[in-house]
């Protein structure tokens, strides 16, 4: 027997270092803040990228590609991150792929046109290897009893980030020009590649024989690339348009060989970007598909309230971030709730309670309320998002082995990104689609356009409350018994969880 089979599933309590626990809780609570507030320091600016690039002709659906490009990025590069760091070692793959976000980060704020900042934002998709990293790094190296507690903090740090960077990058965008608001945020990734190299312990578990499936993770890649820049171009195109159809045909066909290939590579014992086996995993499965509305949903709504303040409400930038500030609130205070209350009341209770309130408040947003009561909706949107990504992801860490959380959290982060890269161009294209040009050349946007929005999301949150009790509870006074996970990279049975 190997010494990655013998090594236990979790350290005790008693023989561990609880300092270093909190410092990395830290530096990886940091690390998803700083990526976080990068993210959603752009978010109040879309319409202002629009008009910097004006001369280029670009509509609401295409600026959509400065979010959902990124997301496209982050799918084909994330479940080879996550390889790598099985194989060399999670802390290692953590620094690597943080100087490479730097760098990308360092040139998107000098972007002299909308292709080249299309393209720097696809590159810098690899940020979102950052939080499968850290997940794998705590599952691996911290006790059980800490677990839920990491994952909950780092799920918090989304609404934190969010909290910060809307109202703060609205303002340096509005008074400095969104491209500001990239220069500031170099010193801090700077500063954190640097802590990490010189705090975090490299992970106790790699497999050095482990293959990456390139094939599979650059064909999911442009599957979904061609589907993205369908709906990005559709309305300017026309929706029966030949090269709108034909980029919508062109990703469905790649897609029954890229199943055909991952089924066979699965089957082979090989480690597939869309991996059977662990999707066999009832929890993974449920986790992922749930996880990938949630992703959708952020997207989508952040796009949607981001037009409705700025053009529907005719807010500035900066009235235009505080006004995105309570669903940012929402994201933040619910987190270190849900990692409280987890522990005790399970996982499902709390997960389909995220997905019905994130469903009320679209509906509620879908009745176009005034202004006070699309900040109080959005507040809900928040919170259910909060709850929803705060305590899913413990079907992952809590169900599957160590030797196999690099591809587990890989694969969630694959899903997350899926959902994610299409919220964004489908609100987009819903606005491009009922676009109103004025006579300046700039646009406006029919109402009815949001409440189609707003509609979609309800349904597809209420989808994920009925999803959640598919799952078998990990945590709380009716988890089930420890199962036997079949072993993804050998075939084998192994023992249940140890305690």
């Amino acid at each position: 027997m190997s010494n990655e089979e013998t090594k236990p599933d979790y350290v005790s309590m008693e023989e561990y270092d609880k300092k270093y626990a909190y410092k990395v809780m830290g530096i990886l609570a940091g690390l998803v803040l700083t990526v976080m507030y990068i993210e959603g320091m752009l978010t109040p600016s879309l319409g202002s990228i629009q008009e910097t690039f004006v001369s280029e002709h670009i509509t609401a659906a295409q600026v959509s590609l400065v979010l959902s490009m990124y997301m496209v990025g982050g799918v084909a590069i994330t479940p080879i991150v996550g390889k790598l760091g099985d194989i060399y070692g999670k802390k290692k793959m953590l620094i690597i792929t943080l100087i490479i976000y730097a760098a990308a980060v360092s040139v998107t704020g000098f972007s002299p046109t909308f292709t080249f900042m299309v393209i720097s934002r696809t590159i810098q998709g690899i940020g979102l290897s950052v939080m499968p990293l850290g997940f794998a790094l705590v599952r691996e190296e911290f006790p059980k009893e800490l677990v839920p507690k990491a994952q909950a903090l780092i799920s918090a740090m989304f609404g934190a980030g969010f909290a910060i960077s809307i109202p703060l990058g609205s303002f340096v965008s509005n008074e400095f020009t969104w491209r500001w608001t990239y220069h500031s945020a170099i010193p801090f990734v700077i500063a954190l590649v640097i802590i990490s190299w010189l705090v975090i312990k490299e992970s106790r578990f790699k497999r050095p024989e482990v293959k990456i499936d390139y094939v599979g993770a650059i064909s999911l890649a442009m599957t979904l690339s061609l589907f993205v820049f369908a709906l990005s171009e559709g309305a300017t195109w026309g929706w029966t348009n030949i090269k709108t159809l034909g980029m919508a045909l062109a990703g469905t066909i790649i897609l029954v060989p890229l199943v055909w290939y991952e089924l066979g590579y699965t089957k082979k014992g090989g480690e597939a970007i869309l991996n059977f086996k662990l999707l066999a995993i009832r929890n993974v499965l449920v986790a992922n598909v749930v996880l990938t509305i949630a992703g959708l949903g952020m997207f989508l709504s952040m796009q949607a309230l981001t037009y409705r303040f700025e053009y529907g409400f005719g807010d500035s930038i900066l009235k235009t971030g505080i006004s995105l500030v309570p669903f940012a609130v929402g994201t933040f205070i619910l987190g270190p709730v849900a990692g409280i209350l987890v522990s005790r009341t399970g996982v499902k209770p709390l997960s389909a309670l995220g997905a019905v309130l994130s469903a009320s408040g679209f509906l509620l947003e879908a009745t176009l309320p005034s202004y006070l009561g699309v900040l109080v909706y959005e507040f809900l949107i928040g919170a259910g998002l909060s709850l929803l990504n705060g305590t899913l992801i413990n079907f992952i860490v809590l169900t599957v082995k160590p030797k196999d959380m690099g591809l587990a959290t890989a694969m969630n982060g694959t899903f997350r990104s899926l959902g994610s890269s299409i919220g964004a161009p489908v609100a987009g294209s819903i606005l491009a689609t009922y676009a109103i040009v004025l006579p300046s050349g700039f646009y406006n946007y029919h109402s009815i356009a949001y409440t189609y929005i707003f509609i979609i999301a309800a349904v597809v949150f209420l989808v994920a409350a009925l999803m959640v009790p598919l799952g078998q509870e990990v945590l709380g006074k009716r988890k089930g018994k420890a199962s036997m996970q079949p072993e993804i990279t050998t075939g084998k049975v192994v023992s249940p969880k140890r305690a």
